[in-house]
């Protein structure tokens, strides 16, 4: 069975606060729990279609130990890993997942530490050997996500400029990429990169409301927003979302619920305000 012990790579946050991650200490490597499971109760009350978020691969692969383990090498561990990743993907699409996203939180983060960009590309090419075992049509599906982390009403990683990531973020071989924006400083500087970079036949889901803040943003000011990023981009290759989840670990209960819920009420009104605006 797999094992795991409490220490491991620390994420400090703005703020202060830590989150550490286990480390492994035997394999072989297996989930314990799938996000289809997740996805399945979702969908016992959803009246729309759902889309089911899981962990990259890449944040996974920071439990395997700088020392390595006896009988179990780095290469076996990845082996394993890659296949846990695609299991959990494949599972939730045969559920009946609108679309998967894959939350990649990690990125930003690696060109903190290590700025060079090597650690941000190992990442993308291990998400890429998960990726690569769907088809096109599959991919179509599939999205990762990108933002500075939240947690608690803090980041770890917006100090990190886009510019050096969002290339390497692209090149991720998914049919949608779901961008943290209503949280950057300079949004149109942002959204030339994501129209630069983005590629054909793909879609960009921006962020129109920040969950870390706690002013509740307007349907107008989400409108404004969204015809930003259209001219950018296109309305065709355009999607909304929101920057981060209101509560990526279960214990942060920074955001009442009522927030968050007004929050997606303004993110959906505006949406829709932008679309009849544009004729889409």
């Amino acid at each position: 069975g797999m094992a795991l012990a409490p220490e491991g790579v620390v994420i400090p946050f703005a703020d202060g606060h830590t989150r550490r991650l286990p480390v492994l200490t035997g394999g072989p490597f297996r989930y314990g729990v799938y996000a289809d499971s997740y996805l399945t109760e979702a969908k016992k009350h959803a009246k729309v279609p759902v889309k089911q978020a899981v962990i990259a691969v890449s944040a996974m692969s920071l439990l395997y130990p700088e020392g390595g383990l006896p009988g179990y090498s780095r290469d076996a561990f990845l082996a394993d890993l890659v296949s846990e990743g695609e299991k959990d993907i494949r599972r939730c699409l045969d559920a009946g997942a609108h679309c998967v996203q894959v939350d990649f939180t990690e990125g930003r983060l690696s060109l903190k530490l290590d700025p060079s960009g090597g650690v941000l590309k190992q990442f993308v090419a291990l998400n890429n050997l998960v990726l690569e075992r769907f088809t096109e049509r599959e991919r179509a599906r599939i999205g990762v996500h990108t933002c500075p982390g939240g947690d608690h009403d803090s980041t770890h990683s917006a100090d990190v400029d886009y510019a050096g990531f969002l290339p390497a973020f692209f090149g991720l071989k998914a049919g949608n990429f779901y961008v943290e924006l209503a949280g950057e400083k300079d949004r149109a500087r942002v959204l030339k990169l994501v129209a630069e970079h983005l590629g054909k036949g793909r879609r960009a889901f921006v962020g129109v409301t920040d969950p870390i803040s706690k002013r509740v943003e307007t349907p107008e000011e989400v409108r404004d927003q969204v015809l930003a990023a259209a001219a950018a981009l296109g309305p065709e290759r355009l999607g909304t979302t929101d920057d981060c989840g209101f509560s990526p670990f279960a214990d942060d209960t920074s955001t009442p619920q009522e927030t968050a819920f007004a929050k997606i009420k303004a993110r959906l009104e505006g949406t829709s305000l932008a679309s009849a605006k544009l004729g889409v």
